[in-house]
């Protein structure tokens, strides 16, 4: 049985929105909240009953930033328990990109007072199962085990966090084990095609930078720099320790205290300026990345546009917007849900075409990826910017409410279990500094018009610069100035 895991982690659709919150201070100098369910619904008679009784949400800060929130889970026999660190490859410089993924890989290799098989052994025993993965904002090691393991997962957790041993030898071994694992990954056209598109749309910056890094950086990147990062970026209040199930949550803040309390709390200037931190903004830029291949008969491309963050007022008409163009696959059958969708499906364009919405913190993407046969892929342009350019006068009052229940319906299955929960709120923790309910999340898409959604297709579509990434049989696709003149 399989029990240590690293999940590929790749930019997908986000949450996003803001809110006040309330708080009251304890006795002591922790801070502690809690985030009703029914908040922004209770008075709205169409809301169903299990929203308004959904689980609260505990939120404890301590005096160091560190936060603590958990939500019980009423008859769980299993809790998932966690760490979500505010630090990813957009953090990285062009020294030490690649360091958070290589520190996910070295985490389990063993550390000062466990080994490698020692490690694996405990979580064995425990029918345990503990998983880490790194994106561009956000490095996550997670556990998954039954309610009396809980402490246990939290002393592990700490363990492999804070007291990885880094041994050199294994160092330099975990470098194969990567530069497979970056072949494996150049071999699957979507993530290559989003790690070009990131590449070229915030070029110059952190957010163009991939999360493996550079192959020069994976074969020198030192023990050192490993253990510079764990100092630099492993701050407290760059940590959200999040719970979900049968967790208790004054023994979550006790053990949060007991193994994370000693964290720093912020860097000294020089650390600020040396070449381990990168703090700049994403500024997206309108470009382009075209790599031909002659003898691939098919074209992967990702035509994207600067969407919102996570914060932005446009979060959640684009999440909308999102839902609206919808999917399409041909396995799957004709797809009238979209007139993109639909013509592409009518005319045979493409194999498939997908919308995708990801939010960063003071940017975004917003776009659609699609695979085509080369002879197709001019006309499948057109008929994308074609559709991307009208759309700001075509979406009807009909189209809205569909979009609303689906993403509605998406939103919620995407709590079920545990781990989807303990994964919502410490990622909600990091962006927002507080736990959205899914009766808030309800209420938030319900009130949105067809203005709203309009005014969010303007601001990204119309007259705007894009990026593009595609790769393989690509030479009938349009120049960037004819896609970007046809843009209105």
């Amino acid at each position: 049985m399989t029990v240590l895991n690293k999940l590929p982690m790749r930019s997908i659709l986000q949450r996003g929105g803001t809110a006040a919150i309330s708080s009251s201070k304890k006795p002591s100098s922790q801070q502690h909240h809690r985030a009703l369910s029914t908040a922004a619904a209770a008075t709205d008679p169409n809301f169903p009953p299990y929203l308004l009784a959904a689980p609260t949400t505990e939120i404890t800060k301590f005096p160091t930033g560190l936060r603590v929130a958990s939500e019980t889970i009423l008859g769980s026999n299993t809790a998932t328990v966690g760490v979500w660190i505010d630090a990813g490859s957009r953090y990285e410089t062009a020294h030490n990109n690649g360091a958070a993924h290589f520190l996910e890989h070295m985490a389990f290799k063993g550390t000062s007072i466990r080994t490698q098989y020692a490690l694996e052994i405990e979580i064995e025993n425990m029918g345990g199962h503990l998983n880490a993965y790194t994106s561009r904002e956000q490095t996550v090691y997670f556990a998954k085990v039954f309610e009396k393991d809980v402490p246990r997962a939290m002393d592990i957790l700490a363990d492999i966090l804070l007291r990885s041993r880094l041994d050199t030898k294994a160092v330099n071994r975990e470098r194969d084990v990567i530069l497979r694992e970056m072949k494996e990954v150049n071999k699957q056209n979507e993530e290559l095609v989003l790690d070009h598109l990131h590449g070229t749309a915030f070029q110059g910056s952190g957010l163009g930078r991939t999360i493996l890094g550079p192959e020069q950086n994976i074969c020198t990147l030192t023990r050192d720099d490993l253990r510079e990062y764990i100092d630099t970026h492993y701050l407290a209040p760059q940590m959200v320790i999040a719970g979900a199930g049968a967790v208790d949550h004054s023994m979550l803040c006790d053990l949060a205290d007991h193994y994370f309390g000693g964290l720093r709390t912020e860097l000294n200037e020089e650390e600020r300026k040396s070449d381990a931190v990168c703090l700049d903004e994403g500024k997206f830029v309108g470009s382009d990345v075209r790599i031909h291949f002659k003898s691939d008969n098919m074209a992967h491309m990702a035509l994207a546009y600067e969407g919102s963050s996570w914060t932005s007022e446009y979060a959640y008409p684009l999440m909308l917007l999102q839902t609206l163009i919808g999917s399409y696959d041909r396995a799957a059958g004709k797809n009238v849900t979209s007139q993109l969708c639909f013509d592409v499906a009518a005319n045979e364009l493409a194999n498939s075409i997908s919308t995708f919405n990801t939010c960063y913190k003071d940017t975004g993407l917003f776009g659609l990826y699609a695979i085509a046969e080369r002879e197709k892929v001019g006309d499948l342009m057109k008929c994308m910017t074609n559709n991307l350019a009208q759309m700001v006068d075509n979406i009807r009052e009909e189209d809205v409410e569909r979009a609303k229940i689906a993403l509605k319906a998406t939103m919620l299955m995407g709590l079920d279990g545990n781990t989807n929960v303990c994964e919502d709120i410490g990622r909600q923790l990091l962006t927002y500094g507080r736990r959205m309910t899914p009766a808030e999340i309800f209420q938030r898409i319900e009130e949105l018009s067809v203005d709203d959604v309009k005014a969010a297709a303007y601001k990204v579509f119309h007259d705007k610069d894009h990026a593009m990434a595609a790769v393989g049989g690509i030479e009938g696709l349009p120049s960037y100035e004819w896609i970007r003149n046809n843009s209105y």
